[in-house]
This record gives structure tokens, C-alpha cells and sequence, in this order.
């Protein structure tokens, strides 16, 4: 009976498919290994080179007063991660036989464009010893140049042989929903997904290691969703997918490679940018990680469930937006703006309530946990049903 049933097993199963799924597996781990330990080696470099150059990071004078004495830390340690986890990425990839998927090169867009306009608003503010970098006006340009960019080659070129593009023209939750977008349309939804994610991701930036520990456990939970989405990736030659729960993705491992690359070099950086932080990551690093996290989003065809696994990115910006809104209104209407919150990001407001950083920052990664297991339990069900 066994050797009746093993021919129906195997059936459908392609064996190179499968050993390209083990190399995969391979550069996931290779690329977090890499990346883990370039990013921990890197940052110390960049520690030296940054104090012995005199790159200090300037202080908001408004912010909790037990941040002024972080006045002078070095600044522009996400230098680290993104430099650490595109050389792990590619190095896992070459050393595994594989070559960077079109949707690898285009997160790379994101990732690295984004992390270009952190830099030059990092550079001014310690050029200047002031605060106020780039202009507003100038880092929206700069992220909409970037964001309009990969919208166009991701939904427009480097289509696969089943005729999947990197990014679709639909809006998604876990799959597409039925309804095609014109193009402009689609256009203005990317650049409003990467303008809110490198922005939301840029005002949690404000405590010691709070955005490097909230990224680690969200990029790794992007990496399961882009595994999981290969294991029943359509027109699969597993017999297991089932087609009305299949998923219409480019290259999902490849994603899942450079997730776990990003995810591996925030904690490599977060031995050095924990409570006291020797080093602070300044916008380089997080606009770049909210550029990547919106690229993950558009290209797995989670825009939506991003908003569960991102949820503490989301309640960040929220803070700033109802701060806003509130005292405006009120000032208006009573002529004394009156705010909601002590301080915002939200963050902040819990410091000026007496609570430690630390314990700001542990009770933090606490909600982002909540945010990202909601996410993926959302995602699981998703599929279940």
C-alpha cells in the first residue's frame, strides 16, 4: 500500500523547485547572520569615525528634558543597517547561485532612495548644529521623486513568465480585491503608502532603541508572510495550493531574504543604540526603514494588513495628527489651542508623565508585538477562510 501511495505524493512535485526552496532557506539564514554581524561590527566603526569628525546630533529644545543630555551623541547610525543589509542581501544571494529578483532591485530603490533623503536632512542639522534639516517641502519632494519612481517600474515593467508584476494595480489585504485602479490612481496610493510609513517610522525614532526593536520584530514578520506566500504561491507545482487561496506575488522568497537581512541588521544595531545609545539613527536610517516596509507592503499585496503589522508606526502618527487637529480646532473655536497629549509622538508624552525611557521603550516593542502578531493572525485567517 505504501508503494501505491508514494507516486501520488510525489506527483506535481518539481525537485529543482525544491532545492531552490532549500537555497532560499539557506540565504534567508545567511543573509541575518550577515547582516546581524556587519551591522553590530559596523556601527561601532561608525561610532569612532562619527565622534572623531564631531557628527553630534542636535536636540528639539521642546522635547522631554532628560534628552538634552544626549546633545553630541553620534548621529546617522542607520548608515549601518542599510548599508549592512543590502551587502548581506546580495552576498546570500551570489553565494547561494541565485541572482536579485526585479523585485529586490526595486525595495533596494526604496530602501536606499529614502535613506538618501535621510541623509542629506541628517548632514544639515549636523552641519549646522541645528534641528531643522531639509525643509519639509524638500523631504516630501525627495520621497515622492523616490516613491513615484518604483511606482511606475513596479506595476508598469519586469513582469515574470506567468505575467505577475512586482506591484499590481489593486488594492490588497491579504490578496487583490476585484477593483483595477487607473494608473495615476495607483500612483498617488504608493506615494502615500511610502510617504506614511517612511514618516511614521521617522517620528518613532525618539527614544533609545525604540525603532530598531519595533522594526526587528515587524521586517521579521514580513519575512514569514513572504515564506508563507511562496508555500502557496499560484501556479505552484505543489499540490497542496489551493487556488482560490494561492497568492499572486513576484518573488516572495527573494523578499523574505532581504525582510530577514533588514529585520537582522536592526538588531545588530540595537546593541549599540539600547538605553544609553552610543549612537542614534537619525533620519538616514529611519525613513529608509519606512521606505522598505511600504515596498514589502505594495510588493507582497498587504497594503492594508500593514497598518496591523506596522499598527505602532500607525499610532505614532496618529498622536502627531489629532495633536495637530485638536489644538487648531480649539484655538479656533476658543481662541486657546488646547492639546491632548503633553508632547507628541506619543512617545514622548509618557516621558513627560515620569515614566523612565527604558520603560517607555520596552512598553513600546510590548504594543509593536501586539500590532505584529495581530497582523499575522490576520493574515493566517485570512487564508484559512
Amino acid at each position: 500500500m505504501g508503494d501505491e501511495t508514494t507516486p501520488s505524493c510525489l506527483e506535481g512535485i518539481d525537485h529543482p523547485t525544491g532545492r531552490e526552496g532549500l537555497n532560499v532557506v539557506r540565504a534567508i539564514l545567511l543573509s541575518g547572520a550577515l547582516a546581524a554581524l556587519c551591522s553590530l561590527l559596523g556601527t561601532r566603526f561608525l561610532i569612532r569615525y562619527f565622534v572623531r569628525h564631531g557628527f553630534g546630533q542636535p536636540i528639539r529644545h521642546d522635547g522631554p528634558t532628560t534628552h538634552h543630555v544626549k546633545r553630541g551623541t553620534p548621529t546617522m547610525g542607520g548608515l549601518a543597517i542599510l548599508l549592512s543589509a543590502t551587502a548581506a542581501y546580495l552576498a546570500a544571494t551570489i553565494l547561494t547561485g541565485r541572482s536579485p529578483s526585479a523585485s529586490a532591485w526595486l525595495l533596494m530603490l526604496l530602501f536606499l532612495g529614502c535613506g538618501v533623503v535621510g541623509f542629506l536632512d541628517d548632514f544639515i542639522k549636523v552641519y549646522t548644529q541645528n534641528n531643522q534639516g531639509l525643509s519639509s517641502r524638500a523631504k516630501m519632494a525627495g520621497q515622492t521623486l523616490v516613491a513615484l519612481a518604483f511606482g511606475i517600474l513596479a506595476t508598469q515593467f519586469f513582469a515574470d513568465g506567468r505575467g505577475v508584476r512586482p506591484a499590481s494595480q489593486y488594492i490588497s489585504t491579504t490578496h487583490d480585491w476585484w477593483i483595477k485602479l487607473p494608473l495615476v490612481v495607483v500612483l498617488l496610493v504608493i506615494w502615500f503608502i511610502v510617504a506614511a510609513t517612511s514618516n511614521g517610522a521617522n517620528l518613532t525614532d525618539g527614544a533609545d532603541g525604540l525603532l530598531a526593536g519595533a522594526s526587528a520584530l515587524i521586517f521579521g514578520a514580513y519575512a514569514i508572510v513572504n515564506i508563507w506566500q511562496n508555500n502557496q504561491l499560484c501556479d505552484s507545482a505543489r499540490p497542496t495550493v489551493v487556488e482560490s487561496q494561492c497568492y499572486q506575488v513576484r518573488d516572495p522568497l527573494d523578499l523574505a531574504v532581504f525582510s530577514a537581512a533588514i529585520a537582522a541588521a536592526c538588531v545588530g544595531f540595537l546593541w549599540w543604540n539600547a538605553k544609553p545609545a552610543r549612537i542614534i539613527m537619525g533620519d538616514v536610517g529611519s525613513l529608509a526603514i519606512g521606505g522598505a516596509l511600504a515596498g514589502l507592503a505594495i510588493m507582497s499585496r498587504t497594503e492594508l494588513l500593514m497598518a496591523a503589522v506596522g499598527g505602532l508606526f500607525v499610532l505614532e502618527t496618529l498622536s502627531v495628527l489629532l495633536q495637530m487637529i485638536t489644538f487648531k480646532l480649539t484655538r479656533r473655536l476658543t481662541g486657546t489651542g488646547r492639546r491632548i497629549f503633553r508632547i507628541t509622538p506619543i512617545h514622548h508624552h509618557f516621558e513627560h508623565l515620569g515614566w523612565a525611557e527604558v520603560t517607555v521603550v520596552i512598553r513600546f516593542w510590548i504594543v509593536a508585538g501586539i500590532f505584529v502578531s495581530l497582523g499575522l493572525g490576520i493574515f493566517y485567517a485570512s487564508w484559512l477562510t
